[in-house]
């Protein structure tokens, strides 16, 4: 009886140590890409600007020099009103491998023309040269993309792993990141006495640079601190009887919070 049992004895171990080497395998396998998702809040700095004034049917043709902006962070918002409310970032991306991703990157930011600012206003007023200073305030100049100048960038992202724990359950990295996008700003001015109509548009196109420190926890979590150098160019954004463009640098700190999803084919370690 023992003799007849014992092959079947041999089968069930061998095909246990099969299923057990399997499961070993898959436990070895990865995906081979990785899907990303991130938020976070940022704060800016601006250079200066000349704002280009074009109304034909005024006569208006002047430029607003070396004009003075600021950002409006929102903090203080944070925990009594929407997320969106204070200025918020997020970028949406896929690592193909272990080096190379593209990414959507959206950073929702302010920009408003400091009041109380003496400016220098030179070009055509009523079809007449104009040089004159003025002061930035409710009759002479308020202008601001407040519900954002809105940056969107399609970023190739460059990864280089800097350490990493024993376990491989913590590990920082440094990201490299370019890209070119389109901006939509929300144009809300008053110039001179003349109100526009507040409005979101497509407003022109920005390129921008980020180096980041990303930190990630337990192969999912993650925290990524970046700075960014941005350029923007406005043009054709409607006011009062015509249009107004300019452009500038903007330099960004931003925090965010993301995870990733293992995605794509299982390949082994």
């Amino acid at each position: 009886m023992y003799k007849r049992q014992l092959p079947r004895v041999l089968i069930a171990a061998l095909l246990t140590l099969s299923s057990f080497r399997s499961f070993s395998q898959d436990e070895k396998a990865q995906r081979s890409g990785r899907f990303y998702f991130s938020w976070g809040y940022n704060h800016e700095a601006y250079s200066t600007s000349n704002i280009h004034i074009v109304q034909p049917a005024l006569g208006n043709d002047y430029v607003f020099n070396n004009t003075v902006a600021h950002d409006k962070i929102g903090w203080n918002q944070l925990f009594s009103h929407d997320l969106t409310i204070p200025q918020y970032n997020y970028r949406i991306g896929y690592f193909y491998n272990d080096k190379w991703a593209i990414e959507l990157n959206f950073d929702h930011t302010k920009y408003v023309v400091t009041e109380g600012q003496a400016i220098r206003v030179t070009g055509k007023m009523g079809d007449l040269p104009v040089d004159m200073q003025v002061v930035t305030g409710d009759s002479v100049l308020l202008y601001q993309l407040n519900n954002g100048a809105n940056f969107f960038l399609f970023n190739i992202v460059r990864r280089l792993q800097l350490c990493a724990s024993s376990s491989g359950k913590a590990v920082l990295d440094l990201l490299g990141k370019a890209g070119v996008g389109p901006v939509v700003p929300h144009v809300q001015n008053t110039i001179f006495g003349k109100d526009n109509v507040p409005h979101f548009q497509f407003g022109g196109w920005n390129t921008g640079l980020e180096a980041a420190l990303k930190a990630t926890f337990f192969h999912h979590a993650y925290l990524e601190f970046c700075g960014k150098l941005d350029y923007a160019s406005y043009s054709g954004l409607r006011i009062y009887e015509g249009t107004a463009a300019h452009h500038f640098t903007t330099r960004e700190l931003v925090l965010n919070l993301g995870y990733t999803f293992p995605m794509g084919k299982k390949v082994q370690k």
